[in-house]
């Protein structure tokens, strides 16, 4: 493996010294909108040390340095910077990463879940992730993946839901799909009709975006036992499903009604000097 290089940290020296020379030259707001621009730059600067740009030093690199490098700076608490990242993200999941997410390492695992994405060689490793003992963090990470690209992990999805695994990300993951699928609408269709969380199975149906669904929404969405928050949430799956509701309702003792309307009231300003308190 080549050394490790700290490019952040180079860039940050370069930069406190580019901030002290132009002092009072630019705004906070200013800075932020050029930092940016500025490390870009030092991306194709070349640096002595490291023989090459901080772009160039990477991507003469193997997909095996690469995952490596990538290892160290985490084991020895090293920044990693963003032209390392880049150019593993360019690689499209090299195998390494794949091992990363077996490593224990929660650091590790979580860098390697961003850094494949939703590339289609990650998805096995992400239905173990999903159906392991990772934290949370990470499982909803694998999960947001999944989605992006729900019609690959279709098959999969199904098969988890049939045999009772983690049914709720696979609710997630199938109600993201762009291709019809019976077998999909009938789920998120009985999930909803056998719902103890009914905003978020209508939340299902509107993100599917299958028509057919509308008159149960409609039919549920009338219901005088219908609450506050199962209303907007029913109202807004109707509407992103072409639908409309237009019964006007009262929901004025509604609890959740009444929690939302209360927090929402303008709260007088008591920091304010005492003369100009109304």
């Amino acid at each position: 493996m080549k050394k490790l290089i700290d490019f952040d940290g180079m860039f940050d020296e370069k930069l406190a010294e580019y901030m002290e020379e132009n002092a009072g030259k630019y705004q906070e707001k200013q800075w932020e909108a050029i930092i940016p621009k500025l490390y870009k730059k030092f991306g194709d600067t070349f640096v002595k040390s490291a023989g090459n740009t901080p772009k160039g030093y990477y991507a003469e690199m193997s997909d095996e340095e690469l995952v490596e490098a990538l290892e160290a700076h985490i084991r020895e608490d090293v920044p990693v910077s963003d032209f390392l990242c880049n150019e593993l993200e360019r690689r499209n999941c090299p195998e390494g990463l794949l091992a990363l997410m077996k490593s224990g390492d929660p650091r590790l695992v979580t860098l390697a879940v961003n850094l494949a994405g939703s590339a289609p060689a990650a998805f096995d490793m992400y239905f173990e992730i999903l159906t392991g003992g990772a934290d949370a963090d990470v499982k909803d990470a694998a999960a947001e993946y999944l989605k992006e690209k729900a019609d690959v992990a279709k098959d999969r999805a199904l098969a988890l839901y049939e045999k009772g695994i983690e049914r709720e990300y696979m609710l997630e993951i199938l109600s993201r799909c762009k291709e019809r699928d019976d077998r999909v609408f009938d789920i998120l269709m009985k999930e909803f009709r056998t719902a103890e969380d009914l905003p978020m199975r209508a939340s299902y149906l509107a993100a599917y975006g299958d028509e057919r669904a509308l008159p149960v929404l409609l039919e549920f969405i009338d219901r005088d036992e219908t609450n506050f928050l199962e209303y907007q949430e029913l109202k807004y799956a109707i509407e992103a499903l072409g639908g409309e509701y237009t019964r006007v309702r009262d929901f004025s003792n509604d609890p959740y009604y009444r929690e939302i309307v209360s927090q929402s009231q303008v709260m007088p300003d008591f920091t304010a000097p005492k003369n100009e308190v109304n």
